[in-house]
Formats: structure tokens, sequence, C-alpha cells
């Protein structure tokens, strides 16, 4: 976890991920035992490839990271979509958020593969670059989903 967070180019395109990222902020992020979090790794070896999360206490907010080197094989949309259907099938829930930073467009494709739809733009925080970024809200309601999932 602390060797692909460490990497700037992974932790900018997070919100809440800090630059540099240290071993203390993972042990720190593992001992707070938040639930909905789940470890994103390759079938056939078990190799810790990221994670995703939901944060169901605010408006149901998913999120994903991935180390760098597994960027583009489509990892993301994969376990975007299981945490989709675990927030709609497990939770019930009715909807979900997520947001991709102006300049992450890659995320976004993740989100509308989904059947996610735009709701909105503001500014951000990103605590890896110390500042506020553009970011798309992405609204995916369980419809929309099982829609695009059924076609």
């Amino acid at each position: 976890m602390t060797v692909w967070l460490s990497d700037y180019d992974v932790a900018r395109m997070t919100s809440r991920v800090p630059h540099p990222y240290h071993e203390g902020d993972a042990e720190a992020f593992v001992a707070a035992g938040t639930s909905n979090r789940f470890v994103i790794e390759r079938k056939r070896d078990g190799l810790f490839l990221g994670m995703t999360g939901l944060h169901v206490d605010e408006d149901c907010e998913f999120g994903y990271w991935l180390g760098k080197p597994f960027w583009g094989q489509g990892y993301a949309t994969e376990a975007a979509a299981r945490l989709a259907e675990y927030g709609f099938v497990a939770l019930g829930l009715d909807s979900l958020h997520a947001g991709w930073f102006y300049d992450n467009p890659a995320s976004g494709h993740v989100l509308a593969k989904l059947g996610a739809r735009h709701n909105g733009s503001q500014m951000r925080e990103c605590r890896a670059r110390g500042m506020q970024i553009l970011c798309h809200d992405m609204l995916l309601t369980r419809a929309d989903f099982l829609r695009k999932q059924a076609a």
C-alpha cells in the first residue's frame, strides 16, 4: 500500500491521500478499521493492486485507486463495478456518488462504463497537491447500474 500510494501520480488523483505517503499513514489507515473498504488484488497470484471503498455516512460516496503499474488494464472498472453491486445489493442503497479530477479522464470513463452520469462540478481539496482541484461529481443510480450491467 505504501509503495503504490507514495507515487505522486497515484496520490494526486485521490482527494484524501497525502503526499508524501509514509508507512505510518498506511498503519493509521488500517488501524482505523472503517467498514466497506476492500483490497483489489489480482486473481492469478493475489498481488495487491489497490483499494476501493464506500463511505456510506458521507452521502454514499465511493472511490478506488490502483498502483500505477496496473492502470489501463480494466482492474478499476471491475473493482468499481463490484463495489457498486455491493452497495446496491448488500447494502440496499439507491444511489452512489463518485468524483474524478478534471485531469484524470480515465476515472471518468470507468464511472461512465458503470452507468454513472455527470452530476455537477466543483472545486475539491486534494491533499497530495495541497490545493483545490476541479472535480466532476458522478451519480450512479441502482437502475442505471443494473441497466448497464444487463447490456
